[in-house]
């Protein structure tokens, strides 16, 4: 988390971008994430020249290449168009080399063909003046880039301040949402794992940094770190700027060759993807699609319609990513709560289907301010696994009334927090017979429990949690009629002694 005199440091490179004429916060998140992108590239170098100068060999696959770089309009030695360089030119010839070199370069990046290269080749400068770059870069050397956790968390914050900047923050999940649905889905090393609505490719990177923590492994094996660096990753976004957002953000969590795409996931064209990326070829999706979106049925691909013939995007990003799966393969995705108990025929075939064709595991309902400021929608995240032969035992709920942060539009951190005991509760799961686990005893008054499947069909696949918890009436201690008769009596009598008093009080001044 960035706190202190981090958060002051990464608080002025905003404000000078805002102070010099560029308030679109998604521009601002785009010129800053080229900027560390460069850095990181200047980084790598440097850490491949170390290499080889330990090892007194050639540098292997050097970012830079010597001689001249002639992709700009005035050539300049490939060296000029280092961060370690550059920083220390002249304002202006600074951004001449970053306007008419650097740009130029890192748009021609990446293997030819691959989704990085697609989506840096529309890479565009727009900072507007050599001061403000001059600026922003002296900002950006005095912020300590060398650890990536650090790395991670400084360009989460920033990502951070498109949640406060009007319809740009429907591009980003909250961090602590997304981890709890990593930490509950349990990524291994030999997962594809899919986001079909990546924007920021926030899933993607949270995915990645937990595989570093809990499989080490990978890194002593070159197979596991060649599916690491090229397969185990797929984002799609239909915003380009998105795109090239979430792949930078992955190259900046050390992921060097994800396939992050610019793609319309519900469109008709989706459904030609073949070979390594066709559909039924993940083991896990990740995501937080679009909601509250309506399509017109001649652009919506036709499988998806087949699957499920609604407009709804919400509706349609499940049948997607049922589609997108293997079977065995295991989803967690954010849906508001319309999902759950909507009563039009989609809604109720979809919620069938997951129940009956399919393995529903779990509903986590989520409180209704988790995506303020920009929505108060109600949501829960849905947890299942893709069988095409059904499986559903028990669907287990656990309403979130907490989830660390004030449920106002400031989102201020508290202590009330319910989601370290979703995660406790659900990771207590034993393999195999459910009957051990410890939420079959919990009582529907509780914050969590189970439900059987013949229920569920029975309420006609409503999800709702209200539909099956049961209100806790209070406990009334009854006391005894004949203390409650002599109370009565005594209070009589009171009443008779009072109002003789009065009268006699009365009668006496008369």
């Amino acid at each position: 988390m960035v706190t202190g005199e981090l958060r002051s440091q990464v608080d002025k490179v905003w404000s000078a971008f805002w102070s010099g004429g560029i308030a679109n916060p998604l521009e601002v998140i785009e010129q800053i994430t080229y900027l560390l992108f460069i850095k990181r590239l200047d980084d790598l170098h440097t850490l491949a020249e170390s290499k080889a100068n330990l090892l007194g060999t050639p540098i292997e696959n050097p970012v830079f290449p010597d001689g001249m770089d002639d992709t700009g309009r005035r050539p300049r030695p490939y060296s000029d168009l280092r961060w370690s360089r550059f920083k220390n030119f002249s304002a202006q010839e600074m951004y001449d080399v970053v306007d008419q070199n650097v740009f130029p370069f890192i748009r021609g990046l990446g293997a030819e063909g691959s989704s990085f290269a697609a989506n840096m080749k529309d890479a565009r400068f727009t900072i507007p003046t050599p001061a403000l770059l001059s600026k922003v870069v002296d900002l950006l050397e005095d912020i300590p880039m060398d650890d990536r956790d650090t790395k991670g968390d400084i360009y989460e914050y920033m990502l951070g301040k498109l949640a406060t900047s009007g319809q740009n923050g429907q591009f980003r999940t909250s961090r602590h949402i997304i981890q709890l649905m990593v930490d509950m889905t349990a990524p291994t090393p030999q997962d594809r794992i899919i986001d079909p609505a990546a924007g920021t490719a926030g899933f993607l990177v949270a995915a990645s940094e937990y595989l570093r923590e809990h499989h080490p492994e990978i890194w002593a094996d070159a197979a596991s770190r060649d599916h690491f660096n090229r397969l185990a990753f797929t984002g799609f976004d239909s915003d380009a700027s998105m795109s090239r957002i979430g792949s930078m953000n992955m190259q900046l969590h050390g992921v060097e060759n994800p396939t992050i795409q610019r793609r319309d996931s519900l469109a008709e064209e989706h459904s030609v993807v073949s070979g390594a990326d066709a559909e039924g070829s993940y083991t896990l999706v990740l995501a937080n699609p679009p909601f509250a979106g309506s399509l017109d049925y001649e652009t919506t691909a036709k499988d998806l319609l087949a699957i499920v013939k609604t407009k709804k995007t919400e509706l349609l990003f499940l049948a997607l990513m049922i589609r997108l799966l293997k079977n065995g393969g295991r989803a967690a995705v954010i849906v508001p709560d319309g999902v759950l108990f909507g009563s039009s025929t989609a809604h109720k075939a979809l919620r069938r289907m997951l129940v009956e064709d399919h393995k529903l595991d779990a509903v986590v309902k989520l409180p209704s301010g988790t995506f303020k400021p920009y929505t108060g929608v109600s949501t829960a995240i849905l947890f299942f696994t893709k069988t095409s032969s059904g499986g559903t035992d028990h669907v287990w709920f656990y309403d979130v009334r907490a989830d660390g942060f004030t449920l106002d539009d400031k989102r201020t951190p508290t202590e009330q927090n319910d989601l370290p005991d979703v995660l406790t509760r659900w990771l207590s799961r034993p393999p195999g017979r459910i009957e051990t686990w410890d939420e079959t005893s919990r009582p529907r008054t509780a914050q969590s429990f189970l439900v059987p499947k013949s229920e569920i069909a029975a309420q006609g696949y409503d999800l709702s949690l209200n539909g099956y918890r049961e209100v806790e009436h209070e406990e009334v201690e009854h006391r005894d009629p004949q203390v409650i008769l002599a109370e009565l009596m005594e209070l009589e009598r009171e009443i008779q002694e009072a109002t003789a008093a009065l009268a006699k009080s009365l009668a006496a001044r008369s």
